[in-house]
């Protein structure tokens, strides 16, 4: 069953039984930050603190919120601990390990008028500079780091920079996406893309990628800019594993936005 087959949460498809969450007290952030984590008791607590430190210098009010999802060490307790200390912190939780699912889930809770969607094990601020200044100095809807494109500095291992490569290409081919990635890190204007979130049909591996190509055919002025990838640690879910339902998923993407012109 895929998240839109269920009746779930009202107005998110997919998520039965999860309960509404209360907003942090007072204004809605500028920026609602959106990490989907999954057994990461290694790193959260640091790199949460190290984030924190970072955004310190841009001044913005923002939220972070930590989409956990199916973990099975410490990583619920951890982020409660943290949800605690750090007002910022929102740590929220779809119970299954489904990291599109989580993804969409965090997108849907955000308050922020701008949202990024980033990696525990990236946490790239320098990104999110560049984006924020695109966001709220141009007409640009989302914005789309490439680990692809021209300029940009890919240091994981040969084997995943050549699936990221064959992958974009399949969705260049089946999906007519004219971009160069789909899997980078994201900043969007919440009130241009939530619908659009909320109309993606796939979860897991590929809720991302539709994601974009929905935004695209929408009609969103979507712009990638380069950035560079030096992950913190060995990916938790192994490549390999994830091929067939990848490709499934794909071929289900394809139909799904060609049927509906990614309005639907």
């Amino acid at each position: 069953m895929s998240a839109a087959d269920d009746p779930g949460l009202p107005g998110l498809p997919g998520l039965p039984g999860l309960p509404g969450l209360p907003g942090l007290p007072g204004l809605a952030p500028h920026v609602s930050i959106v990490i989907p984590v999954y057994n990461e008791e290694g790193i959260l607590r640091g790199s949460v603190l190290e984030l924190e430190e970072k955004l310190a210098r841009f001044g913005w009010s923002y939220e972070l919120l930590l989409c956990e999802n199916g973990s099975r060490d410490r990583t619920v307790e951890i982020g409660k601990e943290l949800e605690a200390d750090h007002p910022h912190v929102r740590m929220l939780s779809v119970g299954a390990p489904n990291y599109g699912l989580a993804m969409k889930f965090g997108i849907s809770e955000a308050r922020g008028r701008y949202v990024i969607c980033d990696e525990i094990d990236l946490l790239d601020t320098e990104f999110y500079a560049r984006a924020m200044a695109l966001l709220e100095r141009s007409d640009t809807d989302l914005v789309v780091g490439s680990k692809a494109m021209v300029g940009s500095n890919d240091q994981r291992p040969l084997f995943r920079r050549a699936a990221t490569r064959v992958y974009n290409g399949l969705l260049r081919a089946v999906c007519r996406y004219p971009g160069t990635d789909t899997h980078g890190l994201k900043a969007f204007r919440r009130e241009a893309l939530l619908e659009t979130a909320r109309r993606c049909r796939l979860d897991r591996d590929v809720f991302a990628s539709e994601f974009v190509i929905r935004a695209h055919r929408e009609g969103k002025k979507v712009v990638e800019i380069p950035f560079a990838v030096r992950e913190k640690r060995p990916p938790s879910i192994r490549l390999m594993t994830r091929v067939p339902h990848v490709l499934s998923s794909v071929a289900k993407l394809a139909i799904s936005v060609r049927r509906t012109g990614g309005d639907g």
